[in-house]
């Protein structure tokens, strides 16, 4: 029996990675039990709980109803099925093993989640420090200052320039609040139209790659993100030049993405994986000689499938513990610029009121 997505209103068109490796791991399991792809997909849209993914797969079931491979009908929904993972599919499809195609998927999908879930929590400590850090800046300047700013006004004396700098930014605020409120929209939505752009994109993504204390942090998530693609394709049996292909466009990093580019041109005309990615990048900033060792060993031995998950599981760990250092870094940067404001504030404070006693003394 199908759900009537059609009744019930789609708040966010998203499928989440969770719902992804879920629903792999359930249409694996029905169809090593024997039960047919579209019989399949009927039981496990029962499961699903997002509306709009609901209505994605009942889609899909018409699809293959109507005589399409499923790979094929994978094809009519990009927005919800990647390149890489509609390849591999292909490719199982036609050895009739797609129960064991969709457990690996899940499997992958789930390290994927695994590691977002590990990046999130450990950067949800530090920007909540801040966020409350920026609020309470906010509060102080708008509705702290303005109430003990007539001590000072009726005093009728030179005020020191740390107690003008703050009566000054707490006015700047209050009377622009609006306009401030106007510009960081604009600057928002403009930063947002321009990292769509390629050169946007190459340019801010190679920033990220850049700056301190981040760009380890970066490196090493997509690294992890590229053993693994690798490793999954190569087991799928896709060609080389497809892989690399599909594992460029996984990273989501334009820089990555020229990158993986060059290295094609160069496998297509002979060479060898490790060989090309140390020609497009001799100083090894992106591809660092430990991850292009454990490659070569995997290439020279006909095994980077099996090179691909260990590395995916080094640079697992090598994302935690630069995650580790980043936290420790930010979390005294906070502590930082929260000491240095209220610095500011007791010297603008403390300050006039020594001026204001010493003027009525």
């Amino acid at each position: 029996m199908k759900k009537n997505t059609n009744q019930v209103f789609i708040f966010s068109k998203k499928v989440s990675v969770t719902e992804k490796y879920n629903f792999y791991e359930y249409l694996g399991v029905m169809l090593d039990s024997g039960i047919g792809v579209a019989d399949a997909l009927e039981s496990v849209n029962q499961k699903i709980k997002n509306p709009y993914f609901n209505s994605k797969l009942e889609e899909l079931i018409t699809f293959i109803n109507s005589g399409d491979t499923f790979s094929k009908a994978m094809k009519k929904m990009p927005q919800i099925f990647s390149n890489s993972e509609i390849s591999i599919i292909e490719s199982w499809e036609q050895t009739g093993r797609l129960a064991q195609c969709f457990e690996r998927l899940s499997e992958d999908l789930k390290q994927v989640a695994d590691l977002k879930n590990k990046i999130k929590t450990a950067l949800s400590y530090p920007a909540i420090i801040l966020g409350f850090l920026i609020m309470a800046i906010v509060v102080v300047l708008i509705y702290v200052i303005p109430n003990i700013r007539p001590l000072f006004d009726d005093a009728d004396i030179e005020l020191p320039f740390a107690t003008q700098a703050l009566l000054f930014t707490s006015d700047f605020m209050r009377d622009n609040f609006l306009y401030l409120v106007f510009f960081f929209a604009l600057v928002f939505v403009l930063f947002s139209w321009y990292k769509t752009t390629q050169s946007g994109r190459y340019t801010l993504d190679d920033i990220l790659l850049s700056l301190p204390l981040v760009w380890k942090v970066y490196r090493n998530y997509i690294l992890s993100d590229i053993a693994g693609n690798l490793g999954s394709l190569v087991w799928s049996g896709i060609s080389i030049v497809k892989t690399l292909t599909l594992t460029g466009v996984s990273t989501g990093n334009a820089v990555y993405e020229e990158l993986f580019k060059k290295i094609i041109i160069k496998v297509s005309n002979g060479e060898k994986i490790v060989e090309s990615m140390s020609d497009v990048d001799p100083e090894h900033r992106y591809f660092p000689s430990d991850f292009l060792q454990m490659l070569a060993a995997g290439e020279k031995s006909a095994k980077i499938e099996h090179i691909s998950g260990k590395i995916h599981t080094q640079y697992n760990r090598e994302l935690e513990y630069s995650l580790a250092r980043l936290t420790k870094f930010i979390e005294p940067i906070a502590i930082l610029i929260a000491g240095m404001f209220v610095v500011w504030f007791a010297l603008a404070i403390f300050g006039a009121i020594l001026k204001v006693t010493t003027s009525i003394a």
